[in-house]
């Protein structure tokens, strides 16, 4: 007796209406969740991939973004400009003035300028490319340093590359494209050195003739316990007022490269 009143009290709820209809519901959400789950499933591998491309140019970004500033010395007209606006500031006598942020953004935007058409080529052979998801990375960046190679084959001197090679130990190259990029950045480096020394050493010679005959003028009236450098200072900036001198030395950088 006690085993049919249990087996009843356990069948009788499947006899409720009420019970039913909450069954019923219950399977069909379980079956609905079960088709979106399915359906999820089956579009998360797009969903993945198209997130990991994503985030693979997110990282790339951020990476170039890093490596800007060393390229930006290493594979540009950079080095050269700030090296020279920093002998000109040292030549004038003004440590300090104009300060370190007004050179940089000088040349800054003479190196956009003088790099213009390389960096449109790199941008349209390239960047642009890349992005759209036409070439690969290793095939964009091959395309990418094509224009900034040929652009410091151009500024490097044939003994710099020789001298890269020889301490490289490298066995001597049939032609350019037979030169890396390790042998070839320091060339051009050295090369983008002694450019800026050359155009550097000129414009020191005016200052330094002002300094020389300011020191012998002092000396001859006797007024020597004077530092030269207060006269000397605004004689300077008013002969390089008067002819012009930062666009002389302007023309001059642009005129350099080649």
């Amino acid at each position: 007796m006690k085993r049919g009143s249990v087996y009843l009290r356990a069948k009788a709820p499947l006899r409720n209406p009420r019970a039913l209809l909450l069954t019923g519901a219950a399977a069909c959400l379980l079956g609905a969740a079960g088709t979106a789950w399915a359906q999820g499933n089956g579009t998360s591998t797009w969903v993945n991939g198209a997130e990991t491309s994503q985030a693979l140019r997110i990282v790339i970004g951020l990476t170039v973004l890093a490596v800007l500033p060393a390229l930006l010395v290493c594979i540009t007209s950079f080095l050269r400009i700030i090296v020279v606006l920093s002998m000109l500031r040292h030549a004038i006598g003004m440590n300090e003035t104009p300060p370190n942020t007004v050179l940089i953004g000088l040349a800054l935007f003479l190196t956009l300028f003088t790099m213009s058409p390389v960096l449109e080529k790199v941008n349209r052979e390239a960047l642009q490319p890349f992005m759209s998801g036409k070439v690969g990375m290793e095939q964009g960046f091959a395309k990418g340093m094509a224009p900034l190679r040929d652009f410091m084959v151009r500024q490097t001197r044939e003994q710099d590359l020789a001298l890269m090679v020889e301490l490289s130990k490298a066995p001597p190259p049939r032609s350019m494209d037979d030169i890396s990029n390790v042998q070839l950045i320091p060339a051009f480096m050295l090369s983008e050195l002694r450019a800026a020394f050359q155009i550097g050493f000129v414009v020191f010679l005016p200052f330094l003739l002002i300094d020389l005959i300011v020191s012998s003028v002092l000396m001859t009236l006797g007024m020597m316990m004077m530092p030269p450098t207060t006269i000397a200072l605004p004689v300077k900036i008013l002969m390089f007022i008067l002819i012009d001198g930062w666009g002389l030395l302007l023309k001059a950088l642009v005129g350099s490269f080649h």
